[in-house]
């Protein structure tokens, strides 16, 4: 029994070692924690006090003066504002995440907007309006403000005529009378005597040449006012 006894207090003094052992373990690493903390802070001290200084310094050699309740006064100012900052911030972050978002996509818009470019620069759209300049210094310096100003006030008119003007009929017979003044030659036109004349006159394409005509100048002569 005595052994026993004996045995078991040798584990109790042996544990109860182990336990003293980690106590000292541990006040140990909480005194150099502690050292470091200390050396730290002596550290900052003297960086703090050496930065703080160099800033009076600074601050003298620039002839600046600081008024403790003025600091006194941005520092309240701050606390105050501290949700405004906040939210500035957050709107901050935001925006700088949404140019995260877009960027990506302005510049798959730059490139495509580049190549269309250089694709009107290649057909010539650039060259061809360029050429509207002296276009525009002709109707400047050919053109006085009351013309221009008659042209404002008739360009419906014209418009309407240009309009007209586009019309099949209007075009085929434009486009008709200008292949037959190209394919005429003018230096072989023959001359024709009245006697001539008079029999040409009975052919059947001058008598529908003279009916154009004629139906021609009474559909005008229907608009003309005439004044007695």
């Amino acid at each position: 029994m005595e052994a026993v006894a004996d045995k078991n207090l040798e584990q109790r003094i042996d544990a109860l070692d182990k336990k003293m052992d980690l106590i000292l373990e541990y006040v140990h690493r909480q005194k150099m924690n502690s050292n470091m903390v200390e050396d730290l802070v002596s550290d900052l001290s003297i960086v703090g006090k050496d930065a703080y200084d160099s800033t009076v310094k600074e601050l003298d050699m620039r002839q600046v003066v600081l008024e403790p309740s003025e600091l006194t006064d941005l520092a309240v100012s701050l606390l105050r504002n501290i949700g405004n900052i906040k939210t500035v911030l957050e709107t901050l972050e935001m925006a700088v995440d949404l140019g995260k978002d877009v960027g990506p996509i302005a510049n798959e818009m730059i490139i495509d907007f580049t190549k269309q470019m250089n694709e009107y620069e290649q057909k010539g759209y650039f060259k061809f309006f360029k050429e509207f300049g002296p276009i525009i210094d002709n109707i400047v310096t050919g053109f006085s403000p009351e013309d221009l100003k008659g042209l404002a006030d008739n360009i419906v008119s014209i418009l309407t005529t240009f309009k007209e003007m586009t019309q099949p009929e209007v075009l085929d017979t434009m486009q008709n009378a200008i292949k037959a003044f190209n394919s005429m030659e003018t230096e072989t036109v023959p001359s024709y005597s009245v006697w001539k004349l008079m029999r040409e006159m009975n052919s059947p394409e001058m008598k529908k040449a003279l009916g154009y005509g004629i139906t021609f100048m009474k559909n005008v002569s229907k608009d003309v006012r005439v004044e007695g």
